[in-house]
């Protein structure tokens, strides 16, 4: 290769690497869609406060699930994540959150707090998040998206196990883009939040 071309390689390379530093700056930059989800309409409980005390433990999760990105999963042994999007908080907070305010909501507790905030109460909901994300297969014409959690009541005196219960919803997407995907994960949230609520009221001693 004569020495001209060799220069001519060199600066062709050159800009091709400067623009690819540019646009993966621009694409830096660029701001992200920022999703919340939100609690279901909860029928009070009646005028007379309940007097137990609540306090909800932040969910364990994987560290695939423990994080403020949108996954979706192409098939059961891979994770990936919708690009330009992502929650307001991490998953397990957000349902730890979002359970607060709604089993507050009922106003069937004397009070429902949170820990790591110092809170302590007669009955600690405990929980472990397995599923958090929308499902794509590639013969699928949209996703579904999964939510699952196993929750524990636990004494807070004795720490025993009051009792256990596994919680599982789908709901499908009304197609593949950002939007109707977040969508799903809005309605599945409020039903899960629904039903894991009227699983706590109803435990024993809780109303």
């Amino acid at each position: 290769m004569t020495l001209k071309a060799l220069c001519l390689t060199a600066l062709t390379a050159a800009s091709l690497s400067g623009c690819a530093a540019i646009t993966s700056l621009s694409e830096a930059s660029r701001p992200l869609e920022i999703y919340e989800l939100r609690t279901p309409e909860i029928a009070q409980a009646p005028a007379r406060r309940g007097a137990v005390e609540l306090v909800v433990e932040e969910p364990i999760a994987s560290g695939s699930l423990a994080t403020e990105r949108i996954m979706i999963r192409p098939g059961p042994l891979q994770a990936q994540y919708l690009p330009g999007v992502r929650w307001s908080d991490t998953a397990p907070v957000m349902l730890q959150t979002l359970l607060v305010r709604t089993l507050t909501q009922t106003g069937a507790f004397a009070s429902v707090g949170r820990r790591p905030l110092g809170s302590h109460g007669d009955y600690a909901l405990l929980g472990e998040l397995t599923d958090f994300q929308a499902e794509a297969p590639a013969d699928a014409e949209t996703a579904t998206v999964r939510l699952r959690v196993v929750f524990r009541l636990v004494r807070e005196d004795d720490a025993s196990v009051a009792a256990t219960r596994s919680f599982e919803v789908t709901e499908p997407a009304a197609s593949p883009e950002p939007e109707d995907v977040v969508a799903a994960f809005d309605r599945a949230t409020q039903h899960l939040l629904s039903e894991i609520t009227d699983w706590v009221v109803t435990r024993r001693g809780l109303g």
